[in-house]
């Protein structure tokens, strides 16, 4: 089963010359010497091993946040990105575990399932053309106002299906 609680932690800076002796980094496992250490989800990091497991940036220098959910550390941004901002289905409110493959429309995040015309309720797959109207999606034959206008159709990319995990 997969782990899809989130987590938010703060990072802390803390000083470590002297008190950080026999502490070990959770990132390398190595001994922690360095001036400054991190403090996050529990346990003590080398300031350059705590990193976004999408994008690598160094936590400690771009935030006092990071984000765990599915084995995966991540920064605000990635996190957004592959979870949208709360971690939930758009469509039902649900949690969206790490591993799940998703659509996505307009910064939105929708399970498979999920993806549907809210006229007709047909799925939506990579390839079909769809209308996002107010947050709502339809197929190309139900959009509200009868006719097609090119501008507001947006077709699904073969991309726009992924798995969380691996899209970084």
């Amino acid at each position: 089963m997969v782990n899809s609680r989130v987590e938010a932690s703060a990072v802390a800076v803390t000083g470590g010359s002297g008190g950080s002796a026999g502490r070990s980094c959770a990132g390398c496992g190595g001994r922690i010497a360095d001036r400054f250490l991190l403090f996050s989800m529990e346990r003590y990091w080398h300031t350059r091993c705590l990193k976004c497991s999408c994008c690598h940036a160094q936590l400690g220098e771009i935030g006092t946040t990071c984000y765990s959910k599915g084995g995966m550390i991540l920064c605000k941004n990635d996190y957004i990105r592959l979870f949208g901002h709360s971690g939930a289905c758009n469509a039902c409110g649900q949690s969206i575990p790490a591993s799940e493959m998703v659509m996505r429309a307009q910064g939105n995040v929708y399970h498979l399932k999920c993806f549907t015309c809210a006229t007709c309720r047909n799925r939506l797959v990579p390839g079909d053309r769809f209308h996002y109207v107010n947050g709502t999606i339809f197929c190309e034959h139900d959009r509200p106002g009868g006719a097609l206008l090119s501008s507001h159709l947006t077709p699904l990319q073969g991309n726009s299906m992924m798995p969380d995990q691996k899209v970084c």
